[in-house]
């Protein structure tokens, strides 16, 4: 274990901040003295970053949903902890919504801004519920893949794991392999996060280098809305409920699962960063049996930032862009949809689904997303740190109300810890009941 220790001894976020420093300068140097080379290089740094991170993502959620609804007979009680898991995902998006409709209301995102519905534009893809529950079906096993159709893979891969569930013993050989193909790909994809320092200084740089700050003037009520909605949630909802439900110490919590915050919110990618988020989650003392499950289905469910606080903001902004006067029953209809239709944004990077599911509820013009596609990014990192929190979060209330958590291995849960292989500290990691 020494040897691996010593191989790394800068912790993991002290890593990414010094990349998300060196990003910023680096940005800022090629856009102010205009190097075209410098801009090129931060591109393709961050562009080849997130490709590798998405090569992994189909194959990834396919295997991991199938284990992990697989898993779920070694644990008793798995039908209580699902529906529980299930009702903590719905309860904590309503939280998060709510708060994104008073923030828009009070703040007037969308006055003064000098924006007209001209400078909009229709997206060339748009979600409606009709698209949203008939593409949850796929036409062939293949198309999902290659098209990244992540609420498609998940569907697949809940009938495959239901389907070896019923099938017993029968079914031991393919769930063997399965988890045997899951941990290649979570090996994998750790060596490409151990990367995440290096795809920060891309990802961040170029953000400066392409938008500076000019973009963000603009933009600055709406800007500033998503991030205190954002910061409301992870620092202000979050703890609260860590310190009354499950009785922790909230501040242990950011100890344990800072990393995985970190690398979301350069990544934007919440499937990206699942396997690290299992990693922070397991070491908060959540069972494996129980985190392989409730971390997957949160990846891909789980939105409290692009689901819940973006919408709810960015409906209110639209709205006001395009003069049209918002009423209780609309407010009604923009948490019905981040409650129910979150599962749209199927933790890629982007809420553009999301967002124009929301719009084509409610009726508003679909030429307001383009209005917000230019800032999107900036606005995504905020929004899949949170994301990923509150996957984190969820298995950690469920577990301390079921009185599984190993409240220990949380006390002591330690981000730098991560650089240790998991099989170094199992005593961390209790045995489901």
């Amino acid at each position: 274990m020494s040897s691996h220790t010593k191989s790394f001894k800068v912790p993991f976020w002290a890593q990414i901040i010094a990349g998300l420093v060196l990003g910023v300068l680096l940005g800022w140097l090629a856009r102010s003295q205009d190097l075209s080379w410098l801009v090129t290089t931060l591109e393709k740094v961050g562009d080849t970053f997130i490709g590798l991170l998405k090569l992994a993502v189909a194959p990834l959620v396919f295997f991991a949903i199938l284990v992990s609804i697989t898993n779920l007979r070694k644990v008793n009680n798995a039908a209580r902890l699902a529906s529980r898991t299930l009702l903590w995902f719905m309860a904590t998006s309503l939280i998060a919504v709510s708060i994104g409709l008073v923030i828009g209301l009070l703040t007037h995102p969308g006055a003064g801004t000098g924006l007209t519905p001209k400078d909009g534009a229709k997206p060339q893809d748009t979600g409606s519920w009709i698209d949203f529950l008939t593409g949850i079906v796929p036409t062939d096993v293949i198309t999902p893949f290659t098209e990244l159709n992540v609420l498609q893979i998940v569907f697949m891969a809940a009938v495959a794991g239901i389907a070896a569930l019923q099938l017993g013993e029968r079914a031991q050989p393919i769930l063997a392999l399965s988890e045997s193909v899951l941990e290649l790909l979570q090996k994998a994809l750790w060596w490409v996060i151990r990367l995440a320092p290096l795809g920060t200084v891309g990802l961040i740089g170029n953000a400066i280098a392409t938008y500076g700050w000019d973009l963000i003037g603009k933009y600055a009520t709406f800007t500033a809305d998503i991030y205190v909605g954002c910061l409301i949630v992870l620092f202000g909802v979050y703890p609260t409920l860590l310190a009354t439900v499950a009785k922790v110490n909230p501040v242990q919590f950011f100890k344990g699962a800072w990393p995985a915050i970190q690398l979301a919110f350069v990544s934007r990618s919440s499937v990206g960063t699942m396997p690290l988020t299992q990693k922070v989650t397991e070491r908060l003392g959540v069972p494996k049996e129980y985190a392989s499950f409730a971390v997957p289905f949160g990846a891909t469910t789980k939105m409290d930032g692009c689901a819940a606080i973006y919408p709810a903001i960015a409906a209110i902004f639209v709205a006001q862009i395009f003069d049209i006067q918002l009423g209780v029953g609309d407010y009604l209809l923009i948490a019905f949809v981040s409650v129910v239709g979150s599962a749209a944004t199927a933790g890629l990077t982007g809420a553009t689904v999301m967002l124009t599911l929301t719009l084509s509820t409610l009726g508003l013009p679909m030429e307001g997303v383009g209005l917000l596609l230019a800032i999107d990014p900036i606005l995504d990192m905020i929004r899949t740190a949170t994301n990923v929190a509150g996957q984190a979060l969820i298995p950690v209330l469920v577990s301390a109300r079921e009185n599984l958590l190993d409240r220990e291995a949380y006390a002591t849960a330690d981000g730098s810890s991560l650089d240790e292989p998991r099989e170094a500290r199992p005593e961390q990691v209790p045995a489901a009941a």
